[in-house]
């Protein structure tokens, strides 16, 4: 396996593992307030869904589509 399908289905699990703590704290009591009163989530939580949703886009490109 070359090394860049390695490091491209690393960053997929590391994208999934970060999208699932991201969806975790979403569901938080702390956030769900923070998202009534202002109706964003905290940053903390944005990092992870966007830090996620990066890292599967770019380990599915590095694993699966680039020859």
């Amino acid at each position: 396996m070359a090394s860049t399908k390695l490091l491209g289905l690393v960053l997929l699990v590391v994208g999934v593992a970060l999208l699932f703590f991201g969806y975790q704290s979403t569901q938080s009591v702390g956030d769900q307030i923070t998202e009534t009163l202002t109706g964003r989530f905290t940053d903390e939580t944005m990092w992870y869904l966007i830090g996620g949703a990066a890292a599967v886009v770019a380990g599915g490109f590095l694993a699966f589509v680039r020859k």
